[in-house]
């Protein structure tokens, strides 16, 4: 029997606008939208929104979540669990995994578990080297999420640095481009000068330093310019300098734009002299950086230079992170509470709600050509989240759902709460529990 869910009397947050309004589901997908929906059959399971935000589910276009080769930090079951319980119902997965997904074979090794057992809806991305040109060439664009190369090394160390390669790879793919931009040259300098100081236990305070804003201008602005040239689509990861906000433009859509680009959670919400207190837990690379390039950034994002927002989601285990500088990895897990961490933003008068949906759900939609998903739509996916906007509460081991246990939200107290999450119809996460198994599915592009 086809299940059908009445969403009742929800502020509706879609294309800009809010409005009060009933959602009717009728098995995967989205029925009706309307000011009021009455119950069409005694089976309709109602929920009462009762002037909660509902919101198309955040689409994050960049997460780890370590399936293969590492899975004791996550797997894809226990990450896409805890994405559905922050109201992230579909997610685009890195290839530096082990075995790396730089191979046709083993990317569709990571898309057949996924479909086992992934509660979130689904697509890869096909890692890039100096030497698989051939297998970048057959891959098939309207079925994986793009490319990733790494223009600065980061976990486990896919850098792309033949200047030849990168300028073939850039010509001859029609695949979108998305790019981890460091100058690795840049970082290794600064790195010997603080070891030669202080040995492998450099201060967590100079990670920026050494991971630079100049390491980070360096790199993206060569790829810009090489994309330029080539005419290549690229979209530049997890921006963390106001320097670079400067390289994209706000001109045109973001359906006609070449060149796009990408915050993350972290670093809009931590600088620079939340190391004291955080240490390694806030480790990233690219490294957390200064107030005026957290400004830099937000005002980059609501004026259009900067399209989406992702979380990177990179777990690690708290023994791993608690490591000496040099031997503790960089990354941390964010899925679970990146919506409510943006909300908690709009609380503070930073970011209005129709613009947080439009940088997680619209805009990653048309950036990656998804289809059927991102918006509130008739015929659309039922992809659905509410968030209600006044439900505080504190972030916790007892409530946190990654494997790695921790969280550096640990101790914040946040205003909204993610009440429900629909997935495909499904209600996969309810007041804080798991009701149904969600079945996700693989991504498809209109290309």
């Amino acid at each position: 029997m086809t299940n059908t869910i009445l969403i009742k009397n929800a502020q509706i947050v879609n294309e800009g606008k809010i409005f009060e309004g009933d959602v009717l589901v009728v098995g995967d997908r989205i029925a009706e939208v309307a000011e009021s929906i009455s119950a069409k059959s005694a089976d309709t399971k109602i929920i009462e929104a009762d002037g909660s935000y509902l919101i198309p589910g955040m689409i994050d276009d960049q997460v780890h979540f370590r399936e293969p080769g590492l899975t004791h930090k996550a797997t894809i079951e226990t990450e896409s669990r805890a994405a559905v319980a922050g109201g992230i119902t579909s997610f685009i997965e890195m290839p530096n995994t082990v075995p790396q997904a730089t191979t046709i074979e083993l990317l569709e090794d990571k898309f057949a578990r996924a479909a086992e057992t992934s509660w979130a809806n689904y697509s890869f991305m096909f890692g890039g080297t100096n030497d698989n040109l051939e297998e970048v060439l057959k891959v098939d664009e309207t079925k994986v999420a793009g490319l990733k190369l790494f223009l600065g090394s980061s976990t486990g160390n896919m850098l792309v640095d033949d200047p030849e390669v990168l300028e073939e790879i850039f010509s001859k793919t029609n695949l979108l481009i998305s790019v981890h931009c460091e100058d690795e040259t840049t970082i290794k300098n600064n790195l010997e000068k603080f070891k030669s100081e202080y040995g492998e236990d450099i201060p967590i305070a100079f990670h920026p330093v050494i991971r630079s804003e100049e390491a980070c201008y360096l790199s993206s602005s060569r790829a810009i310019e090489l994309a330029k040239k080539t005419g290549a689509r690229l979209h530049v990861f997890h921006l963390s300098t106001e320097k670079e906000t400067h390289l994209f433009s706000n001109k045109i859509p973001l359906s006609e734009k070449k060149i796009t680009a990408e915050v993350c959670i972290h670093h809009l919400w931590f600088t620079n002299e939340d190391y004291a207190e955080k240490g390694t837990k806030i480790k990233w690379n690219p490294a957390v950086k200064t107030q005026k390039d957290r400004d830099g950034l937000w005002k980059a994002l609501l004026d259009d230079r900067i399209d989406v927002i992702a979380t990177d989601h990179a777990p690690h285990t708290l023994e791993e992170k608690d490591n000496v500088y040099t031997k503790a990895p960089s990354g941390g897990p964010l899925v679970q509470h990146a919506l409510e961490a943006l909300f908690e933003m709009h609380h503070k008068g930073r970011i209005s709600v129709e613009k947080i949906v439009e940088k997680t759900a619209h805009n990653p939609a048309i950036l990656f050509q998804v289809k059927d998903r991102g918006y509130i739509r008739v015929g659309y996916k039922a992809d659905l989240v509410l968030i209600d906007p006044n439900a505080p509460w504190r972030v916790s081991k007892e409530n946190i759902a990654y494997k790695c246990g921790w969280s550096p939200f640990e101790g914040t107290t946040f205003t909204s709460r993610v009440m429900y999450t629909l997935v495909n119809g499904v209600i996969a996460f309810e007041n804080g529990k798991f009701p149904n198994r969600s079945n996700g599915e693989r991504l498809t592009f209109d290309r």
